[in-house]
């Protein structure tokens, strides 16, 4: 074991943020840390951590064990370089090595011959030395520096920047890499997916399932916690529970868990209202009142069993167009974006978007994506190249900053001013629908969590009724559940879809098109991401076969370019069909399921005296089964033509 939380509580004020947390790690696990933002698990890994101390309860860490933690938002301040900088993990094999290298330079300036048992001395203390250097991993230490750093995204940097020159982000990704070289038994992570592109977090993830500690991590990233953790602890309620598995598996068994406790739970409430009414039937009779009595005393005795809680409440949205689109939704020609007095962050980009299409945006970091979609909004000049948005257009930009929040309104304040004409109830309905009700509307916006703001950012996209939605990150801040209720929005959202997400699980989810942003202009790439890694391995290897003959390769390449242009339109337009056919057979089967519930409860209101001894109920009643029963046939047949 390499570290026990037991009966930890801790309180902010008079709220509870955690009640009687128990929690285990063993030396190699893996284990996820979720929960709704807020739930507490920050909280709780700084507990763990030593940076913050419970109310009440106990932490056994073993002597011998090295914890490393990385909180949210921590970034290195340094005067060092980059390299000097996490050099200093090493300190003490640099120092042993500064000291082999100060016998040997006693050893050749050292007379053999006058003093053979001081050389012979000498020779036996660099031996010892080099030894334990080498069995220390000293000859491995710059080979491991180097590794890091380009695997943490820092490759095309110069290795002695200097720490104070880095952004915020890459500062917070200079940090895990030092926190990663240092290899504790633990490590302790709390969103360390913050910051890093796909190619970053693609290494990352391959580096933490092959880590030989343990591992215990706080991530919103779903493929990232399916990859590497095999369990799961859910904060929910201020109480954590235990689950084996990775995220996905963790998601069923909940669910199958909250079934099982429902059934139970009701099954004893049956049990009790018989009990009840036995008691109550027949305590007054003579002949029957000590069974009764006794079943009084059972009834008393009787451990029962809480209500289950059930599913926390989600945010509830949907984005829904004023208007539609004209067909052509937007054409960018050999467009190139950068900042004046530098050299433009990439040249030549063209791309065409058509109503309905949902775009992925990917490349790595700081190769202008945010930027080009500001330049899309007007908010950055174009160096050159030409942008047409098409006839009837109304477009709504989420940006991942939240730069248009006014940090002083309260979350009543920015919404209402951004639309005026509403009322304040409809306003205050639409921020419920977000998870702000109360006092929580008065709050100021500068106050809020990075999950709240990006919360009141999409209800005001919402609140617009655009047919082209131009998005910025949009799963930065938000929690796992929120996620899946953004995503749920967006896949019914009918308009136009461009965004930027680093989350594969989104980009699998939401994606028909990928298009990648390089240096040169932009590569295209039908489907969705797992599609994307898939061409680009295809590409990667023809490119290798063909390097040694490059006549075939050029003749291989042309041919293959000439298909690909004469079936990328028939292929964009299945893709388009396919995704209309998904959407209809998903609301199909959601009508389905609604009509079959409502049936179900009209056949048990049937069995209820006060209707079975009404004629006219009775008879109204078998009308409405009647019109149910006829509509969900025509769904049955709806379903089957479109899941074949």
């Amino acid at each position: 074991m390499l570290l026990q939380g037991i009966g930890i509580t801790k309180s902010y004020g008079t709220t509870p943020i955690l009640t009687d947390i128990h929690i285990q790690v063993e030396e190699k696990e893996k284990i996820g840390l979720v929960g709704v933002n807020g739930a507490g698990k920050s909280t709780l890994l700084r507990i763990l951590a030593g940076i913050d101390s419970a109310d009440s309860g106990d932490i056994i860490v073993p002597k011998q064990t090295k914890i490393g933690y990385l909180a949210q938002h921590s970034g290195l301040n340094s005067e060092l370089s980059m390299w000097d900088e996490l050099m200093t993990v090493y300190a003490p094999l640099t120092e042993m090595e500064e000291r082999m290298r100060q016998l040997e330079q006693r050893m050749s300036a050292h007379d053999e011959a006058r003093d053979p048992l001081a050389m012979e001395a000498l020779l036996q203390q660099y031996d010892e030395l080099s030894h334990q250097f080498r069995m220390q991993g000293g000859y491995e230490m710059e080979a491991n520096v180097r590794g890091i750093l380009n695997g943490m995204g820092f490759g095309d940097m110069p290795f002695d920047t200097p720490v104070s020159a880095l952004s915020g982000g890459q500062k917070t990704r200079l940090a895990l890499a030092k926190i990663l070289l240092q290899a504790p038994e633990l490590l302790m992570l709390d969103e360390p997916t913050n910051y890093l592109d796909i190619a970053t977090l693609t290494w990352l993830e391959a580096y933490l399932k092959q880590y030989k500690g343990a591992i215990l991590i706080v991530s919103h990233d779903r493929f990232f916690l399916d990859a590497v953790v095999g369990s799961i602890y859910e904060i929910e309620r201020t109480k954590a529970k235990r689950y084996t598995g990775n995220y996905s598996k963790f998601i069923e068994t909940k669910a199958k868990d909250l079934e099982i406790e429902q059934k139970h739970y009701e099954k004893q409430q049956q049990e009790i209202q018989k009990m009840e009414d036995f008691v109550r039937r027949n305590l007054a009779r003579a002949s029957t009142t000590k069974r009764a009595q006794s079943r009084r005393k059972a009834l008393e005795k009787l451990e029962r069993l809480e209500r289950p809680a059930g599913e926390l409440k989600r945010a509830s949205f949907s984005f829904r167009a004023a208007r539609a689109s004209g067909n052509d939704v937007l054409t960018v020609e050999q467009l190139s974006v950068g900042y004046p007095e530098q050299e433009p962050l990439f040249r030549h980009a063209s791309f065409h978007l058509e109503r309905g299409e949902t775009v992925a945006l990917i490349g790595p970091n700081g190769i202008g994506k945010s930027s080009l979609l500001k330049t899309l909004m007007g908010q950055i000049p174009a160096r050159e190249g030409s942008i047409r948005w098409g006839a009837k257009t109304d477009v709504a930009y989420y940006d991942q900053e939240h730069t248009s929040l006014n940090p002083n309104n309260t979350v009543l304040e920015e919404v209402w001013s951004a639309f005026p004409h509403k009322d304040e109830l409809s306003i205050r309905t639409v921020l419920g629908n977000f998870l702000f009700s109360g006092e929580d509307v008065e709050k100021p916006v500068g106050s809020l969590s990075g999950g709240e703001r990006a919360r009141v950012a999409l209800s005001k996209l919402m609140l617009l009724e655009a047919n082209v939605l131009i998005l910025d990150e949009p799963t930065n801040h938000l929690d796992l559940y929120s996620k899946e209720i953004l995503e749920s929005a967006l896949l019914d959202f009918e308009g136009t879809l461009l965004f930027i997400s680093h989350d594969r699980y989104f980009l699998n989810k939401m994606s028909e098109r990928v298009i990648e942003l390089g240096v040169d202009g932009i590569q295209h790439f039908l489907g969705n991401y797992d599609d994307y890694v898939e061409k680009k391995a295809e590409l990667a290897e023809l490119a290798e076969h063909t390097a040694g003959s490059s006549q075939s390769g050029k003749q291989t390449m042309s041919a293959q370019a000439d298909k690909g242009a004469s079936s990328y339109e028939a292929e964009k337009q299945a893709k388009r069909e396919e995704r209309n056919r998904q959407r209809k057979l998903e609301q199909c089967e959601k009508q389905i399921a609604e009509l079959e519930e409502q049936l179900t409860e009209m056949e048990l209101r049937m069995a209820e005296p006060e209707v079975f001894q009404d004629y006219v109920k009775l008879q109204e009643l078998e009308q409405q089964i009647s019109a149910v029963k006829s509509k969900l046939q025509e769904l049955y047949e709806e379903w089957e033509a479109l899941a074949e």
